[in-house]
C-alpha cells in the first residue's frame, strides 16, 4: 500500500514552478460551537513580474495567503463567516470575501458543494476563498468524529447504516460492510 507520493520518473527531469498548499483544521469551542478553518497559500519558486503594476513577487513569497473559518453547531450548520486576507495579488481581493456571508444558515450535508457554487458564481466572489469552502464540509465532517462514534450510528427508514455506499471503503460489496454490517452487505458482483 502506498504512503506517500508516487515517486517521480526518474527518467524525466522537473522543475517546480508553483507550490499551493491547502490546510484544514477543526476546532471545539468553548461556548458549544465548533469550527473549521481553512487557509490557502500560494508560492512561486522563482522572481516572477506579476501582472499587478509594479509588483515584482520574490521567489518564496506568499502571493496568496487567505483563508476562511466557518463557525458551526452540532448539527453542522453555519453560525459565522469569518475570512482573512493576508497576501492577494490586488487590491480589490479582499472585497471578495462579503459574499461568502452567504453561506450563513447553510447546513454542510449532502448539496453542499452545489449550493455554494450557486451561491457565489462567477464574480461574486473570490474564487481562491470559494475553492477552501468545498473541502471545508468533509474536514468539519472529520472533525465531529470522535462526538459522533458517541451518538447512535445514522441509519436510514429500513435500519440500514447511511455510512453503506458513500464512499469505495463503505462498498455494501466490500470487507468493511461485512465486518461491521454483515446483515447489509451484498455480495460482490450482486
Amino acid at each position: 500500500m502506498a504512503t506517500g507520493p508516487v515517486p517521480a520518473d526518474a527518467a524525466v527531469t522537473r522543475e517546480e514552478l508553483h507550490f499551493r498548499r491547502i490546510d484544514m483544521r477543526g476546532f471545539r469551542r468553548g461556548d458549544g460551537l465548533f469550527e473549521v478553518e481553512g487557509r490557502l497559500t500560494d508560492q512561486k519558486t522563482h522572481d516572477f513580474e506579476h501582472p499587478a503594476p509594479g509588483r515584482r513577487v520574490p521567489a518564496g513569497e506568499f502571493v496568496h495567503d487567505m483563508g476562511v473559518r466557518l463557525v458551526f453547531d452540532a448539527d453542522m450548520v453555519v453560525r459565522d463567516v469569518q475570512t482573512f486576507t493576508n497576501r492577494f495579488p490586488y487590491p480589490a481581493c479582499p472585497g471578495g470575501a462579503h459574499a461568502l456571508q452567504s453561506i450563513n444558515g447553510l447546513r454542510m450535508a449532502d448539496g453542499w458543494s452545489r449550493e455554494v457554487r450557486a451561491r457565489l458564481r462567477g464574480a461574486a466572489a473570490c474564487t481562491h476563498l470559494m475553492e477552501i469552502l468545498m473541502p471545508m464540509a468533509t474536514a468539519a465532517f472529520q472533525a465531529l468524529g470522535p462526538l459522533r462514534m458517541t451518538q447512535p450510528e445514522r441509519c436510514d427508514a429500513q435500519g440500514r447504516p447511511l455510512q453503506i455506499d458513500s464512499c469505495y471503503a463503505y462498498a455494501a460489496d466490500g470487507e468493511i460492510v461485512l465486518q461491521r454490517w454483515p446483515r447489509f452487505h451484498k455480495a460482490p458482483g450482486a
